[in-house]
């Protein structure tokens, strides 16, 4: 998920978040707990420092597991320096999780069993018995969708041990999640893609399966060619549509025809004029504020639609009479349910799609979110190897502000620096 790095809650005239709009489950750590380890940020800064915790046992539904890789994405920058809130610290971050399942629950046991290659995204939990979770829009769930890293653990959820504590992501040796969250790696799929693409490709696989998929003749256009932007490219080359990439300018032509795809420079408008009425279905990667009525532009009357896949600080400017006068649409998306992100993982795998990236070691990776910071990585994904973590020795000094990662309420954990 992109978001762009300063919007606020008022910035985009949303209601203030209430306490019980979440519920944050399996990805915490046991108050008291030891024997697993983390890699995280210790303050908003991006010095990674490693920790031990402890996770919860698997419940009868829940598979423990453990991860082999972790993807590196830029919603752990916004996490953990604070733009999106966040003021629980130590943090890792991580929701592109790959890894091989080490026990069972009993009633995961129909579906996962020890030695199994799986892998976990974005969230980690929903009611699983709304409306919407029922249609396989976890994501939507009315009740409140779980995601991955960033919260605090709460009362009576069946992990009690957890209460309190910070959920954790994927920086770390393993976790604990419920079996509906954990999604099969296909088989011949290497493990360090699965993580990605539980996140780069549930994002664009989405909407192009809600759009494109089985239509014939479809033309899809990909604003962006960053990590997100290459991945809509290949799924959607996939599907059979003919895909135009938006770039502002024509620097990544020939990167662009190498995976099949027309390039058409933003800066250009006699070239974006030439599109007008042209295009099915456009994939928005971009994050930050651009002007999307010259998109709009492109796309054919009545079935067209715009699919925003980035949040911006400042509100779209809507062309509202092109709007009404071509009956074109402008929706967002957010990931994609449990079912979904199954089935992806199988196309992908079905058609060789993966995601550009870089294996690090974890003494890496405070390197690699420095140059997502300034967008010094390009289209490539960093995945950290996590069994690199045993390099590490413990660095830092915890100090009291650092509560319930170790100890109980109240209490602060203490080590010595390096």
């Amino acid at each position: 998920l992109k978001l762009h790095t300063s919007f606020t809650r008022t910035q985009l005239s949303l209601p203030p978040l209430r306490p019980p709009t979440y519920i944050f489950y399996n990805m915490a750590s046991v108050v008291g707990g030891k024997g697993s380890f983390m890699l995280a940020a210790p303050d908003k800064e991006y010095k990674m420092a490693k920790f031990e915790i402890g996770r919860p046992a698997p419940g009868p539904e829940d598979v423990a597991i453990d991860i082999v890789y972790c993807g590196m994405c830029h919603s752990d920058l916004h996490t953990i320096n604070g733009d999106w809130g966040n003021d629980k610290y130590p943090l890792a971050p991580g929701h592109e999780i790959a890894g091989v399942v080490r026990a069972v629950g009993e009633k995961a046991a129909s579906k996962f069993k020890v030695g199994d290659h799986v892998s976990v995204g974005c969230m980690v939990l929903s009611c699983m018995a709304c409306g919407m979770c029922d249609q396989g829009y976890e994501q939507h769930c009315f009740k409140g969708t779980c995601f991955t890293y960033g919260a605090t653990f709460p009362e009576g959820m069946g992990h009690d041990d957890c209460h309190g504590t910070p959920t954790q992501g994927g920086y770390s040796t393993d976790m604990t999640v419920h079996q509906r969250f954990a999604f099969k790696v296909p088989e011949g799929m290497p493990l360090e893609v699965a993580g990605p693409l539980c996140c780069a490709g549930i994002t664009t696989y989405s909407p192009l399966a809600r759009h494109v998929k089985g239509k014939k003749d479809q033309h899809v256009g990909v604003v962006g060619f960053g990590g997100l932007g290459m991945m809509a490219v290949k799924i959607a080359t996939a599907m059979g549509a003919k895909v135009t990439v938006f770039s502002r300018s024509t620097a990544k032509k020939a990167e662009a025809k190498g995976l099949g795809a027309d390039l058409v420079a933003t800066s250009d408008p006699a070239a974006v004029a030439a599109m007008a009425g042209s295009i099915d279905t456009i994939l928005d990667t971009i994050s930050d504020n651009h002007d999307i009525a010259q998109l709009i532009s492109t796309l054919k009357p009545v079935v067209g639609t715009l699919v925003l896949l980035g949040a911006v600080a400042k509100p779209h400017a809507l062309p509202s009479i092109s709007l009404l006068f071509t009956s074109t649409r402008v929706e967002g998306s957010l990931i994609g349910g449990c079912d979904l992100t199954q089935e992806m993982l199988q196309f992908c795998s079905d058609h060789k799609i993966q995601p550009e990236l870089e294996v690090i070691a974890a003494k890496e990776a405070e390197a690699a979110l420095r140059k997502l910071h300034v967008g010094a990585a390009g289209a490539k994904r960093f995945v950290i190897q996590m069994d690199t973590l045993n390099e590490l020795t413990f660095c830092g000094q915890l100090t009291a502000s650092f509560r319930c990662i170790f100890g109980g309420k109240g209490k602060t954990a203490k080590r010595e620096r390096e």
